[in-house]
């Protein structure tokens, strides 16, 4: 059953410069280039095309591999089409990349938190759908808030933005959800699930 995952990654303030120099060598050392200012995704790094692109060949070596995905990025700029290599220089350039952000996040101690529900499930058409957050997103919330209870820390939440509507929407409801409930979240364990569960079933 194919599943619709939110997620995100905790890093401690004195990891993050560090975590960010490591990624931008590791985007040299895998395409040759920092992509032209574009934003990396996972889901376009791990694409079943880029797979198909990585296969076509056996691995190249990494100058070789470096030289053809800046010709790669280059002829995109250009509006021309790639060659065969180009291609699989870039696919395998993405796995490499993917699998070394994986082993930073491993190295800067990074904690990951997901939540997953079923994408069968349909939204249901009541006033509480819409105006606060879903209960996997709250759950995913609680598990980040008990962490940091757990390490006596504060925690800043950085949202990426995919869509702009839908961004937008997501920081309304976290404000509706979170801002009608108590301000003090400091309470004995389980304060969490008391005051910030989510209205939705």
């Amino acid at each position: 059953m194919p599943y619709e995952v939110r997620g995100g990654v905790a890093l401690h303030a004195s990891e993050l410069w560090p975590f960010v120099q490591d990624m931008q060598r590791l985007e040299l050392a895998s395409f040759g280039t920092t992509q032209f200012q574009a934003e990396l995704k996972g889901c376009k790094l791990l694409d079943k095309d880029r797979f198909k692109w990585a296969a076509q060949e056996s691995p190249m070596p990494e100058e070789e591999r470096r030289k053809h995905c800046r010709g790669f990025l280059t002829k995109g700029l250009e509006k021309k089409a790639p060659i065969r290599l180009e291609f699989t220089a870039y696919g395998q350039a993405s796995l490499e990349m993917a699998t070394g952000m994986f082993e930073l996040l491993r190295q800067h101690k990074a904690r990951l938190f997901a939540a997953a529900i079923p994408r069968s499930v349909i939204k249901p058409d009541t006033y509480e759908a819409e105006e606060y957050l879903r209960k996997d997103q709250v759950f995913l919330l609680e598990r980040y808030f008990y962490f940091l209870e757990q390490e006596k820390q504060h925690g800043l939440l950085v949202m990426d933005e995919v869509e702009k509507p839908k961004t937008g929407a997501s920081c309304d409801a976290s404000r509706r959800t979170f801002g009608r409930q108590e301000r003090d979240v400091t309470g004995q364990p389980g304060s969490f699930q008391r005051r910030f569960s989510s209205p939705l079933t």
